[in-house]
């Protein structure tokens, strides 16, 4: 294993595959802009060969790519591993490559999705290698939940460090009750936008239809490079958890990453949202 740095990191889960490589070039653009190491973790049993490969694909990496990599190898469940690991290390992110659409459909409705959403550290899921410039069109969905105010101090990390500019997208509700509480979650995310000078527009969808798929293809309209979502708490049930709509936001044809966010437990003291 490499030595330790005090940095905090990003971990890409890595197989060794062209989605790993291309998770890691995500990690590249991140970890050089924020200042953090890359630590890419290997789920399975260590041996002669696996640390072999390990220290060649960092050599490789190094190469071309100025940046801290580190690595792991752990035995164990791959996703709760994934997920133990980023939160004992404390990452920024978890960077992770699948395989196309296909992967991303395996990965929905699973026991992996699951442990995503109950993690406290934050996924990126990746399909394809990133842009030039990442993080530079945010479509945040926004409707009558409260959770919706952790994706704003996301945003607001996120806008620190990178050409950020958010679009509030706002889903067609016609609920009365519904309605004033979307209304008053947009208010609250304007002020706490305009206050921190973050760049962003608001569009609201016009008529009704599948969420999800509306949110993917505003998204693919203006080329957004990242699509942030939520876990939900429901009703009559304890975990936090990814809804329909969110497993096909994660799943999109259209190839988008995907940032998953599980709220944190003080989220509702803070005020302002429903």
């Amino acid at each position: 294993m490499e030595s330790k740095n005090e940095k905090k990191t990003v971990i890409v889960p890595w197989d060794f595959t062209e989605v790993a490589k291309n998770a890691l070039l995500h990690a590249i653009k991140i970890a050089r802009t924020i200042d953090v190491n890359i630590t890419l973790l290997h789920i399975g049993k260590e041996d002669d060969t696996t640390t072999v490969r390990m220290n060649e694909s960092i050599a490789e990496c190094l190469k071309i790519k100025n940046v801290s990599i580190n690595w792991i190898i752990k035995d164990g469940s791959i996703f709760s591993t994934i997920r133990e690991t980023a939160e004992g290390m404390n990452a920024v992110f978890v960077v992770m490559g699948t395989h196309g659409i296909k992967g991303m459909q395996k990965l929905t409705g699973s026991k992996a999705l699951k442990v995503i959403a109950e993690s406290s550290v934050p996924f990126i899921v990746v399909q394809n290698p990133p842009n030039d410039s990442p993080f530079s069109k945010i479509v945040c969905p926004i409707d009558f939940t409260k959770e919706n105010k952790e994706k704003l101090r996301w945003a607001d990390f996120i806008s620190r460090y990178f050409s950020t500019k958010l679009y509030l997208f706002i889903p067609y509700i016609v609920d009365n009750t519904l309605l004033k509480k979307t209304k008053a979650n947009l208010t609250f995310a304007k002020t706490y936008l305009e206050e921190r000078n973050i760049k962003f527009e608001m569009k609201a969808s016009q008529e009704k239809g599948k969420f999800s798929e509306q949110t993917v293809a505003f998204a693919e309209e203006i080329g957004a490079d990242l699509i942030m979502i939520m876990t939900t708490k429901h009703i009559g049930i304890t975990d936090y958890m990814f809804g329909a709509d969110e497993q096909q936001i994660i799943s999109n044809n259209a190839s988008i990453p995907v940032m998953t966010i599980n709220p944190r437990l003080d989220t509702g003291k803070l005020g302002g949202f429903y």
